[in-house]
């Protein structure tokens, strides 16, 4: 079966975040919620569910699951937002007003593997 090229892209840019998981794990273990367990595990398994639902994408079969597993995903990464913008330390250097534009961008695309439902 033959999707948009969009959605394909969005497959290819979930593979290619999660894959980042593995090749910058420190970046992911920098902005961790200290109240979360594991945080390596956590890093790892989020990039393996990434690399997962992305490719997900691309399959007649697997596609509706992937989009609400995508949709989850992003509803869980939303604890990591919310955590950076607990504190200067939590932020990991990036500035607030980025972390804030975050928020909005994390729904956006959650519409945006939604919109795909139907197609």
């Amino acid at each position: 079966m033959t999707y948009p090229w969009h959605l394909y892209l969005m497959g290819a840019i979930y593979i290619f975040a999660g894959i980042m998981h593995f090749i910058r794990p420190k970046v992911y273990l920098r902005i961790m919620p200290r109240y979360l367990p594991a945080h390596k595990t956590l890093v790892l398994l989020s990039g393996v569910a990434e690399v997962l639902l992305g490719m997900g994408l691309f399959f007649k079969e697997t596609k509706d699951l992937s989009i609400y597993g995508i949709i989850a995903m992003l509803a869980v990464f939303l604890l990591v937002h919310f955590y950076m913008l607990s504190s200067k330390k939590a932020s990991a250097g990036v500035p607030k007003w980025l972390l804030f534009l975050r928020l909005p961008i994390q729904f956006i695309l959650m519409y945006w593997a939604f919109i795909y439902l139907k197609v």
